[in-house]
């Protein structure tokens, strides 16, 4: 079988740059003629090591190189396929009444339990009960929530078509789902997934519903016990080692996950170690103040720390030199090569500064269409239940906070502001009472309808909004008073967008220990691209 595989490796080699490989016509030339159904099979299995996509008629082609355009619009609902996949699974563990009667009363208990659990900050088992009902809950949620998170690459064109992907604590695979439908079907997927939980076998079981160019493995171990050595070995004797500063993944993934683990620091920068020298790791964390708060700790714990130089990261340091020497953002980038730099969403727009506020930030996105499999449970629950409010298992919100680092020294945004020019976060305490001009990144969709931020912020009437320039050590909050043509753009900005003020009021809020930024008449806002 070794030589049959060999055989049709060196034919696929011979012919992928010359027409589209079809297993019809290369199986005569394979060692005991194998079925073309055979050689079919041995091409998707070498697809990852050979970069090949399969065609809708059968036949294999290299992957464009062509980076992944972003999404356009909002995710709006859970696919159909998916929804249905996750279903039949229930009925077969549950019978065809798994959300009513005993079964289903299980089932609410069960998300009841974690949620409390959750809540009061201590571990969750995952036994199948647990995995059932955390797919009920929280798949469609996470689903969405990654895509949103990978526009900010794909924008700006780092999220190649080819992908090596590790997934670690993949639980029940929504990351994997949404990363797996962002893509286009002519991308290439190898996904590497770490689930030691019964997680894993919901996991497994949905990812059969993805496309022929999606080609997963679940490692069911834990991410301490993981040896990324042990992934992509070929029979060639060509390895694919991620351990390696000039090889490794294309993109980390470690979504609501870390706030699980012991020694969450010591698992990303270890994890870091695994990237390509151009990957990303995407970390995210459900959008509570511990969690959220949390990763922003992780973020500038592990930033500046340097994993590798740049010469071992295939980078000639005669031409980071050389760079260094031309545009400002140019020499920054090649200076931070080998180091852990935060991509974004948050933002450092003053050389040489760190924030230190309490970080927390998160991005919402519009609701989600109620998947079938949550309105059955929840219009399920017995109406003598004294605990149950309408909606209570019904989870369509999507907020989430998340990191994405890399070592290749870019960042998503990358300025160098002047204090000649703009006023520092760092030094607001003397710019109290006075109108200044100020560059922040919007880091929050309006909180004046939200309780989440803890205080009062001097109205909450008025649109709201966290910002950051990457210097502050004390949260400041961008109010806006009095809305005007020349101010709403600050109100039409994105999370994470970076925005110029001039004229802007800073005030000191003694009741939320904050600075109030107030948007006025008077402001100017325009948004930096």
């Amino acid at each position: 079988m070794s030589d049959q595989r060999d055989s049709v490796r060196s034919n696929a080699k011979y012919l992928q740059n010359v027409r589209p490989i079809d297993p019809d016509e290369i199986c005569e030339y394979v060692e005991g003629n194998p079925h073309p159904a055979v050689v079919r099979q041995h091409l998707r299995e070498l697809a990852p090591e050979l970069e090949l996509i399969e065609r809708d008629d059968g036949t294999f082609v290299p992957v464009e190189d062509d980076p992944v355009a972003p999404n356009r619009g909002p995710v709006e609902r859970f696919p159909a396929a998916y929804e249905q996949r996750l279903e039949d699974l229930l009925v077969e563990r549950y019978g065809v009444d798994w959300h009513e009667d005993a079964t289903g009363g299980l089932l609410r208990s069960t998300i009841r339990r974690f949620k409390s659990r959750y809540l009061e900050r201590r571990p969750v088992e995952y036994d199948d009960d647990v995995a059932a009902g955390y797919a009920i809950y929280h798949l469609p949620g996470y689903y969405a929530a990654v895509q949103y998170a990978l526009d900010d690459l794909a924008e700006r064109g780092l999220l190649g078509r080819s992908l090596r992907v590790l997934d670690i604590g993949a639980g029940v695979g929504g990351p994997a789902l949404g990363l797996c439908d962002y893509l286009p079907d002519d991308a290439l997927l190898d996904y590497h997934a770490v689930e030691p939980s019964a997680a894993a076998d919901v996991l497994e079981d949905l990812l059969e519903e993805t496309g022929p160019n999606v080609h997963p493995t679940i490692h069911r171990t834990t991410v301490e016990a993981f040896d990324p050595s042990e992934v992509g070995r070929d029979d060639d004797g060509d390895a694919f080692d991620p351990t390696a500063p000039d090889d490794g993944f294309d993109l980390v993934l470690a979504c609501n996950v870390l706030s699980e683990l012991e020694e969450p620091a010591a698992v990303l920068r270890s994890t870091l170690e695994t990237l390509a020298p151009d990957g990303t790791l995407l970390a995210m964390a459900p959008a509570d103040k511990n969690t959220s708060v949390q990763l922003r700790e992780l973020e500038r714990e592990l930033e500046d720390e340097r994993l590798w130089t740049p010469a071992e990261m295939g980078f000639d340091e005669s031409d980071a030199d050389g760079e260094a020497e031309g545009a400002e953002g140019g020499s920054a980038a090649a200076h931070r090569r080998g180091l852990v730099t935060v991509y974004g969403p948050t933002v450092r727009l003053w050389p040489g500064e760190r924030p230190a506020d309490r970080g927390w930030t998160f991005d919402v996105r519009p609701d989600l269409t109620v998947p079938s499999f949550q309105r059955k449970l929840d219009e399920a629950t017995p109406a003598d239940d004294a605990e149950h409010a309408p909606g209570e298992f019904v989870n369509v919100d999507v907020q989430f906070s998340t990191s994405l680092l890399r070592l290749d020294g870019q960042r998503r945004i990358d300025l160098a502001l002047e204090t000649s020019d703009w006023a520092k976060m760092a030094e607001m305490e003397r710019h109290v009472t006075n109108r200044i001009d100020l560059v922040a990144a919007k880091l929050s969709r309006s909180l004046s309808d939200d309780d989440r931020d803890g205080g009062d912020h001097g109205g909450r009437s008025n649109p709201l909004f966290k910002i950051s320039d990457g210097s502050e050590s004390i949260d400041h909050y961008a109010v806006v008073t009095t809305e005007s043509s020349l101010n709403r753009p600050l109100v039409e900005a994105d999370y994470g967008e970076v925005c110029s003020f001039e004229r802007i009021l800073a005030l000191w809020n003694d009741d939320e220990e904050a600075y109030n930024l107030v948007v006025d008449e008077e402001t100017i806002v325009d948004r930096i691209g």
